[in-house]
């Protein structure tokens, strides 16, 4: 099998197998496909798009191409949220701790930031002593006894998405659909996480700019979900204007934990609830939104939301202490 055989084909608008996927994606991993001749084939897929099987088949190997961590001795569903980011967009910060007081796992890699907006990651690490650089089993273990994780992108996860996201960024392949899509979805999806809420966001103040380019990546990785046997779900947001009324890392923390307390802003309080919503319903945790609605607002005015997010950041080596203090900023 020759690559350039296979750019051929992509360039032809002709539908790749399996093992052509395959072998592009582990043959670019291991070094044996140069630059080069990987570009011409993001380019082609760029102007040509691929199929949803051609998409879900290179998810699949960009995932595989590094460990995939195995959640199974976790009971319950294991659930996950991701956001493509936006100005403000502080939501996984009060999102994950809520579901996990309200009893779903929650097992999360996220990423740094991209362009004007600061990543979960970036957010985290600005709590004094946050360590997102557990191994596989601290993070299993925590997740398992305490119901919450947030690591990041280490070496041995997904490492074609590593390779592959440097190379877009270089040749003005960013901006294509089916590579966004894989890029998301194979790291969620390596993580092991058996249900996943996509929070898409629209508008000038996200990479998504219109609403029908945000439907297309939402239901791109929708159909990677149903291909792959994942329950994934998906929220378009308004990014028009920031989310809540605080931006940049330390102020989105301070702002997220005024929303563990009750106190945050409308807008922001009305996407945490939607989100945690569909989350516990994903996770069979409630079976009607509103039901789910109910048990997010029950653990933000018993404090066990709160108490969550501040056991996750302890947890992870992070002070809590300066966090509830006036200290923090």
């Amino acid at each position: 099998m020759r690559v350039v055989d296979i750019i051929e084909k992509k360039k032809n608008k002709q539908e790749l197998t399996e093992q052509e996927i395959k072998f592009l994606i582990n043959s670019y991993v291991e070094g044996k496909t140069p630059d080069y001749q990987m570009s011409a084939f993001l380019m082609t897929v760029l102007f040509n798009s691929m199929t949803s099987k051609e998409i879900a088949l290179m998810t699949k190997y960009m995932m595989h191409s590094g460990d995939v961590i195995d959640l199974s001795e976790i009971p319950g569903i294991k659930v996950d949220k991701h956001s493509t980011g936006g100005v403000g967009d502080k939501t996984t910060l009060a999102v994950a701790p809520i579901v996990a007081a309200c009893g779903a796992p929650v097992a999360k890699m996220s990423g740094r930031g991209l362009a004007q907006t600061g990543g979960t990651i970036d957010k985290l690490e600005s709590i004094p002593g946050f360590n997102v650089e557990l191994t596989e089993r601290q993070f299993i273990d925590q997740v398992k006894k305490h119901g919450i994780s947030v690591i990041g992108q280490s070496g041995q996860l997904v490492p074609a998405d590593k390779k592959l996201y440097a190379l877009r960024d270089v040749t003005a392949t960013v901006d294509s659909i089916p590579l966004i899509a894989s890029s998301i979805m194979s790291k969620k999806l390596a993580t092991g996480s058996n249900a996943i809420l996509l929070d898409v966001k629209c508008g000038n103040g996200a990479f998504m700019k219109d609403v029908e380019s945000a439907t297309n990546l939402a239901r791109t990785m929708i159909n990677i979900g149903k291909e792959l046997n994942v329950d994934v779900r998906a929220e378009i947001t308004n990014m028009n204007r920031p989310i809540g009324r605080e931006i940049g890392n330390k102020n989105e923390v301070i702002e997220a934990i005024k929303t563990l307390k009750g106190e945050g802003p409308s807008d922001f309080n009305e996407l945490v609830y939607s989100s945690c919503a569909t989350i516990l319903e994903q996770a069979k945790i409630a079976k009607t939104h509103e039901e789910a609605e109910k048990m997010v607002s029950e653990v933000i005015k018993n404090g066990k939301a709160l108490e969550k997010f501040y056991e996750f950041v302890t947890l992870q080596g992070g002070d809590a202490e300066i966090l509830k203090g006036n200290n923090f900023w």
